[in-house]
């Protein structure tokens, strides 16, 4: 993944001369001054913010269309730039699926050791940190497309690279509640049944049903997101006056 990243951050600085800026550049495409450290550092920066734009709108892509489904022209489109922009800083759309990939388990086990950490501080017990877990997790849906990508990579599971990263991925965070959280492997196993029902009502669009006359489903969603309902449903159905009984299980 390094030697993409490097590729990547160089084709954004080589595009961003072309497309951002009508300054000269030299041969090896640099701008005059690298050796200064000036222009070429604020390109790199560019080129990061433009990378994070594009994995951000790819994780939306994926997340509602799968792998299989979306397209990096989609991709393009999505983050309003164009398709072969894309294709130049990650070469093809089973590596632009990785860095999806990659980005949400980084912000998902980055979310997991905060929870840690401030579990840790306030001296909370097992039960308290896995509750707290849970809401971290659930706090994620406020960037939809981390939590809908993962599941669509556990999916294309049969997919060769694809696969051997999420199997990775998801041994990560097994090993991360077993060995930092202290979990016993039969509430590890509960405390990520939950979360897959989690993606898997946010995927179906169930959590678009909240106000039904039918009882059992804002009762299946009461219970499930607890007291993140609101943010669940707010996010997903982009009603901010929403008000909605919330449950503890």
């Amino acid at each position: 993944m390094s030697n993409e990243s490097g590729r990547a951050d160089r084709d954004a600085s080589a595009t961003t001369s072309t497309e951002g800026s009508s300054a000269p550049t030299d041969a090896s495409g640099d701008r005059p001054g690298a050796a200064t450290g000036g222009p070429v550092k604020q390109e790199r920066v560019a080129g990061a913010v433009r990378r994070e734009q594009i994995l951000a709108a790819a994780s939306r892509v994926f997340g509602e269309r799968g792998y299989v489904g979306a397209t990096t022209d989609q991709v393009a489109r999505e983050a309003g730039i164009s398709q072969p922009y894309v294709v130049r800083m990650f070469g093809g759309k089973e590596n632009l699926f990785v860095a999806v990939l990659d980005r949400a388990l980084g912000k998902l086990m980055d979310a997991f050791n905060g929870a840690l950490s401030d579990a840790k501080a306030r001296g909370e017990n097992r039960d308290e940190t896995m509750a707290r877990m849970g809401s971290a997790y659930a706090d994620l849906i406020r960037d939809r497309g981390i939590l809908l990508s993962l599941m669509q990579a556990f999916i294309a599971g049969h997919e060769p690279v694809i696969g051997a990263r999420a199997r990775d991925g998801f041994m990560q965070i097994y090993t991360l509640l077993r060995n930092e959280a202290g979990m016993e492997p039969d509430q590890i196993v509960d405390f990520l049944a939950h979360g897959m029902l989690f993606n898997v009502l946010i995927a179906m669009r169930m959590v678009d049903q909240h106000d039904s006359a039918d009882p059992c489903i804002p009762e299946l969603l009461a219970h499930t997101f607890r007291t993140k309902l609101d943010i669940v449903v707010n996010t997903v159905t982009g009603s901010a006056d929403a008000s909605h009984s919330r449950a503890t299980a």
